[in-house]
């Protein structure tokens, strides 16, 4: 294989001597110098949550206290990477929703697998699911990172419910039997 030799040219005064580089990195320092200071104290200074944010999904109730899932698994078969799992189970019997057939009897999200993508939320025809501004979730463990019912109810609290679907629900049933 033959070397082909590769003319340059030869380097000025200032390139050999390194001072404009220099010039140059010390200008950057300085100029960075006087700058007000970017970093955040994270945990004691938290970020401002912008409009629209999806954090962590939680299950929240409606203002009775009442769960909102009813069970349908719609999460479930929507989740891309498969976090959510739901175990339906039957509702008891004579309580104040007598219109609702099932409960779930386990709720679980596994935060690993989640992505954030909301269309859990966006699915959900009860209203049982919502992304909070919680960004922060941490554990010690693969089974801290999974949020069962009691913590995601814990988590997601309860919510004012615009529709009040249960309460229409009963009331059309109700007067559905007076006719």
């Amino acid at each position: 294989m033959a070397v082909i030799p590769v003319d340059r040219k030869p380097l000025t005064l200032a390139e050999r001597a390194y001072l404009p580089r220099i010039a140059s990195a010390l200008k950057t320092t300085i100029k960075h110098l006087f700058k007000p200071n970017i970093t955040m104290e994270y945990p004691e200074a938290r970020p401002e949550i912008p409009p629209g944010y999806r954090g962590v999904p939680t299950l929240v109730k409606d203002p009775n206290g009442r769960e909102k899932c009813v069970s349908c698994q719609l999460c479930e078969f929507v989740c891309p990477p498969k976090a959510i799992r739901i175990t339906p189970g039957a509702m008891p019997e004579g309580g104040d929703c007598d219109h609702v057939e099932k409960a779930p009897q386990a709720f679980e999200i596994d935060m690993l697998r989640c992505i954030y993508c909301g269309l859990c939320q966006e699915v959900c025809p009860e209203e049982a699911i919502f992304l909070q501004n919680q960004f922060s979730l941490s554990g010690y463990s693969r089974a801290e990172m999974v949020n069962h019912k009691d913590k995601l109810y814990e988590l997601g609290g309860t919510l004012p419910d615009q529709h009040h679907k249960w309460d229409k629900k009963k009331a059309a049933a109700e007067h559905g039997n007076a006719h």
